[in-house]
């Protein structure tokens, strides 16, 4: 227990120690306030960001602005490197959610991506000196400031487009006269070039139609050179980073060529000797890592108390597929079929089931197809195994107790709600969030709860069943938990990890990803690897805490569906609860799956306790 208790105190140190690195970065050591703010957008619905103002900054004293907008799927908090930097040179950053991100309103993509709207907020600020404001975006980010100066040609002076193109939905295709003053920041292994410029390939950007006609030229755009005037707006230049899409807004070259495009074509602002951004990504991503952490202690001096006693059992002995060449052909079925049916799952999920009211989300739509559909298929093998090999086990040997079901989510609830206090500590006593790069934890507001509600049950089938198949169909012979954790990890990681980089590796070798069409998806995939792996360590150490898979099948049930849907976009204008209406689209699964739930217990009970009576 001691141990327990260091581990616990380590993960709380961790989770102060990494807020406080953040915060103090992200302020300048103070000399940056961080506000959140929120306002209203074109169609009436709220809007969010951080509005970085920095010191000496007044009424009296105005400072050069900047509409700092992440990508897709993303937030705010994304921006980071750049609004971080941008208020360490004397500029007021509003790093904004889209439409539909984060904390703003949904739908995403409508009134510009929130663009106009921000923009105009950014201006009606009296601390911004409104003849010096720059636009800056990555991704759809880009779309998002292309949108804002198309609706308001005459508010900005200069804009950066990161691994972004002009021509997107809500702005005007580009010339020299059109945006004003852009460094055009396009990675070398970018995954979205047919999209962003229609070319396959990334090197070929330079050469492409779209590129040549922002830069005014019938050649190709040279990297590196200042192309028209910045006096008379029509500067323009390109800068070609040794990076991916993702990648961009995490690279020091991309925040300096940034940075030094802004002193260049506003004016104010003041110098700063090289960058601190990334001092907040290492602060953060210890908070993440003292986050998770922290469910393994908290979980088990939980399971101390005289409430949550009943639910340590003791492991059943291993009736699984027994060690060698025949146990190592299971794990590379269980870890390839995620990795197999990965592209094709999620966008048969989208197509049959599109945006709507019930499932608003749809990444989180899709991937819960994905998780849905290996269930079912993982649930099939194993029952053609158990009834051709495995006929004897009971449901105990497989990790089922039906017995304290309730007490199981309560469980679960308890340790995730543990997690989910100590990231509402970090958010106001730091402001900042549990991340590393595109790996996010947030908040949850009334609308992404009861989003989250509507998720929850095909998750939590989903995990139920892998528990099964992680402890009772791969667990041939007892193991120590340290080599438990190690090939479960294995195999919930393998597959996606081998994914990754087989799409990646022709990209990186200059031309271009594997898997053509699927550029978001891959990006996505990659943040499957450190969360499988957090499932598995979850799972397993659970399971040999109390003997059943639904404890931990339960914890990461809850725990990735909120770091899904609190993490992507709302496609979908629903409110919290929308009235009747929505309580019944929330009321519905919810009552549905809690009956099929019992009929299926009390169907699994009565075969268990004829086996139990007849050993007797």
């Amino acid at each position: 227990m001691n141990r327990t208790r260091a581990l616990l105190l380590l993960a709380l140190s961790l989770v102060l120690l990494g807020g406080g690195l953040a915060a103090w970065t992200q302020t300048s050591g103070g000399r940056t306030e961080i506000q959140d703010v929120r306002f209203t957008g074109d169609d009436g619905r709220q809007l969010s960001g951080l509005l970085y103002v920095p010191d000496g900054v007044s009424a009296a004293n105005p400072a050069p602005g900047v509409l700092a907008v992440h990508g897709y799927i993303n937030s705010r908090e994304t921006q980071d490197a750049f609004a971080i930097e941008f208020a360490r040179r004397g500029h007021v950053v509003l790093a904004l959610d889209q439409q539909g991100h984060g904390n703003s309103a949904p739908p995403a993509f409508a009134h510009g991506f929130g663009g106009p709207a921000a923009l105009a907020y950014l201006r009606s600020l009296d601390i911004v000196d409104k003849d010096n404001i720059g636009l800056e975006g990555h991704s759809m980010g880009g779309w998002t400031v292309l949108a804002a100066a198309q609706a308001m040609p005459d508010a900005y002076r200069s804009m950066i487009l990161v691994g972004s193109s002009p021509g997107a939905p809500f702005a005007a295709e580009a010339d020299t006269s059109w945006p004003r003053n852009v460094l055009n920041i396009y990675g070398t292994w970018e995954e979205f070039s047919p999209l962003m410029y229609a070319v396959d390939d990334p090197g070929d950007a330079n050469a492409s139609a779209k590129m040549k006609a922002l830069f005014g030229t019938a050649e190709t755009v040279e990297e590196g050179r200042l192309y028209g005037s910045v006096a008379d707006g029509t500067a323009r230049k390109l800068l070609r980073p040794v990076n991916t899409h993702p990648g961009l807004h995490a690279d020091p070259r991309v925040v300096a060529a940034s940075a030094d495009w802004f002193a260049a074509t506003l004016d104010g602002g003041r110098p700063a000797a090289g960058q601190t951004w990334w001092l907040k990504e290492l602060g953060t991503f210890a908070a993440f890592v003292g986050g998770v952490l922290f469910l393994f202690p908290f979980g088990r001096l939980l399971l101390a108390t005289p409430y949550f006693a009943p639910l340590r059992r003791s492991v059943p002995r291993p009736r699984g597929v027994r060690p060698g060449p025949a146990w190592w052909a299971t794990a590379a079925v269980a870890t390839a079929i995620p990795a197999v049916t990965y592209f094709w799952l999620q966008n048969r999920t989208t197509a049959l089931l599109p945006v709507s009211g019930w499932f608003p989300q749809e990444i989180t739509t899709g991937v819960m197809g994905w998780a849905v559909g290996n269930a079912v298929i993982s649930l099939v093998l194993l029952l053609v195994w158990h009834y051709r090999a495995n006929r004897t086990a009971t449901l105990a040997d497989y990790g089922l107790h039906t017995r304290g079901l309730g007490r199981a989510v309560v469980f679960a609830a308890t340790v995730t709600g543990g997690l989910y206090l100590l990231l509402a500590f970090s958010d106001w006593a730091f402001k900042t969030d549990f991340r590393l790069w595109i790996l996010q934890l947030h908040l949850m507001d009334a609308l992404h709860f009861r989003i989250f509600l509507t998720y929850l049950l095909p998750f939590t089938f989903f995990f139920v069943v892998l528990g099964v198949v992680l402890h009772g169909q791969l667990r041939g012979a007892e193991r120590s938990l340290r080599r438990d954790l190690a090939l479960n990890v294995g195999v919930l990681v393998t597959g996606i990890a081998v994914l990754v980089v087989a799409d990646y590796l022709p990209l990186l070798a200059g031309g271009t990803l594997a898997i053509p069409g699927q550029p978001l998806l891959i990006i996505i995939a990659m943040q499957f690897v450190p969360l499988l792996a957090v499932v598995a360590l979850v799972s397993t150490y659970f399971y040999r805490l109390t003997g059943s898979v639904l404890p931990g099948a339960f914890v990461n049930a809850v725990f990735i569906t909120w770091d899904l849907t609190a993490g992507t976009a709302t496609q979908h204008p629903v409110d919290a609860w929308g009235g009747a209406t929505g309580l019944v689209r929330v009321g519905l699964p919810v009552l549905a799956g809690a009956v099929l739930l019992v009929l299926a217990v009390r169907r699994l009970r009565g075969p268990r306790e004829a086996v139990e009576r007849e050993t007797v």
